[in-house]
């Protein structure tokens, strides 16, 4: 993928070394929980509370917007001052793309894109959609329009999904982005009314239908970032499309209880979403992406 030298996003918040710690010296459990409800209606970290009253120095957020170099990607362990955080701009590149295609596609419209956050952690992190660890993979967080990556996610691409390369990196961070377009135009919220309304089958269904053409939404990126910027280089294409078949429901409940339970999914078959990320990529319109309307996802 060619992005070395593009602009960078101004939209990251790096709170990685600044995640929320399991258990703080002397403040119990019940005190934890006061201290995280608190923090979650004023708005602020959790841990900057803790640590303020166990009388920590606070860690220093880094801003770092220096041109990109070029290296490894980073883990779960904060990053190293001394040492280039390739990781931190190679998002903050896909983001600012993301940024330029969706404004373009908006205002085809008549419609103001507003750019959303991404917010880059280690360990655990304290959303207005609640509490998440790494464990729980990027997601977004409508309540705050913001997105959260633990960068060590793109290493367990490659050594667990087998899922390598940056423009497979990019087409997870196009689909979280896909969902805040999805919120933009009211998607997201008809959605959760749906599901209010069925059963647990039911809503496994909706979700189904959100996250494919989150996948689709992640294809139209790919697709005019392409033509503005000639991103995609030879090999990206099956990447990316590898790695939306490497996080299927089926393949992964294979990997995980051995039996797939179709009335189980939340996110798609491999086929459903290689199929629906193809198609954006191909047309690159918004239309045809309308999950909702397809008989069969």
């Amino acid at each position: 993928m060619r992005w070395i030298g593009d602009r960078e996003s101004e939209n990251i918040e790096d709170r990685r070394g600044a995640g929320m710690p399991m258990a703080i010296g002397g403040i119990g459990g019940l005190g934890a929980i006061i201290l995280i409800v608190v923090g979650l209606v004023l708005g602020i970290d959790p841990s900057t509370l803790m640590s303020l009253l166990n009388g920590e120095q606070l860690p220093q957020q880094q801003t770092d917007t220096r041109s990109v170099d070029t290296g490894g990607y980073g883990t779960s362990r904060p990053p190293d001052p001394a040492q280039p955080d390739t990781a931190r701009h190679f998002v903050a590149v896909v983001l600012a793309d993301t940024e330029d295609v969706w404004k373009q596609v908006f205002g085809a419209s008549g419609r103001a894109y507003t750019e959303p956050k991404l917010v880059l952690y280690t360990g655990h992190i304290a959303s207005a959609c609640g509490l998440a660890s790494t464990a729980s993979g990027p997601f977004y967080c409508p309540n705050d329009e913001k997105v959260y990556l633990d960068l060590s996610f793109f290493e367990e691409m490659k050594s667990r999904f087998h899922a390598p390369g940056e423009f497979a990196e990019a087409y997870v961070i196009a689909h979280e982005i896909g969902h805040h377009v999805q919120n933009s135009l009211g998607i997201l919220q008809a959605a959760d009314r749906e599901k209010a309304r069925g059963d647990r089958r039911g809503a496994n269904a909706v979700s189904v239908r959100v996250e494919l053409q989150a996948d689709c939404l992640a294809g139209v990126w790919a697709h005019h970032a392409d033509r503005m910027k000639h991103v995609i280089e030879q090999g990206d294409v099956g990447a990316a499309m590898n790695a939306a078949s490497a996080v299927g429901d089926d393949r992964l409940q294979q990997q995980s209880r051995g039996v797939v339970v179709p009335d189980a999914f939340t996110h798609g078959s491999s086929a459903q979403r290689v199929r629906w990320f193809r198609r954006g990529l191909d047309g690159g319109d918004t239309r045809q992406c309308n999950t909702f309307a397809a008989n069969e996802p």
